[in-house]
């Protein structure tokens, strides 16, 4: 089955939306382009397994082969290409809907900028870009009156934004895993602790690209990004910077945790160590003097007593009362 993808073109007085099949837009989008050059066109794919169709797309527009290799290598780390009509370059985006006990909700996003257009194609389909469609379509900020290059800025705030919400989510687990380990710690925390840590790596190695992209944009000479649009390019990679710092903040916090489980399983086997010890001091004399009275000796003078079974019992309370009160002083029992 082909493809679905979507077309935004718009200027500061009008837009349309175009839902067709990837293969229609290939053959399409450069006569589409040619008609209105001064409009601002999206083009969004959902899916890159119209391998066929995008190499169509790709030939009428230019497009380098190393760009089009690069597109479907998903283990690619995440870099600028520029070339003189168009920038290129793949980010990893997170999202915290079908966010899963073990693993992150990752894609991955590729961009082709171009002078009057802007291509995205996305490894799978997921709502990335709820936020910049709704600018568009109810004329919201300043995107209907900018080009491709402040579109470019709105899809990777949107991204950014996704980061947050994920480190919310993680957050929360954290918080979940504080209130566990105070209630009812047991081996189970580690294994979640251990798990949020993993998250926070693996979302470290996608946003810390990003971070580096955005810097790039930031600074890059073209005539592709307005000089007056850098600015927003900074912005994005401040907003990198807080998550990078946020996740480094509660990967400390997930460190203490661990070190406050070990801490606190220390501290019961403390307790069950100390209730042995209390156990057995308390019967080393007791079995001492049943021993000793225990010997099969005819001439032990204290068994022809006639109080003498009274008064070993006696002797024992006695030392086993005088124990309990020196454990007692001593705070054992608190």
């Amino acid at each position: 089955m082909e493809a679905v993808s979507q077309l935004y073109q718009y200027n500061s007085d009008e837009f349309t939306i175009d839902s067709n099949s990837a293969k229609f837009f290939s053959e399409h989008f450069k006569n589409i382009l040619d008609k209105n050059p001064k409009d601002t066109y999206w083009l969004n794919f959902h899916s890159i397994s119209c391998k066929d169709s995008l190499e169509t797309l790709f030939n009428s527009l230019s497009i380098d082969k190393l760009t089009i290799e690069s597109i479907y290598k998903t283990e690619k780390r995440p870099k600028i290409e520029e070339y003189p009509d168009y920038l290129y370059f793949t980010v990893r985006s997170a999202l915290s809907k079908g966010l899963n006990s073990f693993f992150l909700n990752k894609d991955q996003i590729s961009f082709i900028l171009g002078k009057n257009f802007l291509i995205s194609f996305q490894s799978k389909k997921s709502e990335h870009f709820e936020d910049v469609r709704d600018r568009i379509e109810k004329k919201r900020g300043k995107i209907r009156s900018k080009g491709p290059d402040f579109l470019l800025f709105r899809m990777l705030e949107s991204i950014t934004d996704n980061y947050f919400e994920v480190l919310d989510d993680i957050v929360k687990s954290i918080e979940k895993i504080e209130h566990n380990l105070i209630n009812t710690p047991d081996n189970s925390i580690l294994k979640e602790i251990e798990v949020q840590k993993r998250k926070l790596i693996e979302l470290r190695k996608i946003v810390f690209p990003i971070k580096e992209i955005a810097s790039h944009l930031e600074r890059v000479i073209t005539p592709l990004i307005d000089k007056s649009n850098h600015y927003y390019f900074s912005e994005i990679k401040d907003n990198c910077l807080t998550v990078l710092e946020e996740i480094d903040d509660n990967k400390q916090i997930l460190d203490g945790f661990s070190n406050l489980y070990f801490a606190v399983q220390g501290q019961r086997m403390n307790q069950v160590m100390k209730l042995l010890t209390v156990v057995s001091s308390i019967f080393i004399p007791l079995t001492f003097i049943a021993g000793i009275y225990g010997m099969n000796f005819r001439d032990i003078p204290e068994l022809s007593l006639k109080y003498g079974y009274y008064i070993c019992w006696g002797i024992m309370i006695l030392i086993t009362g005088i124990l309990l009160f020196a454990f007692y002083k001593r705070g054992w029992f608190k």
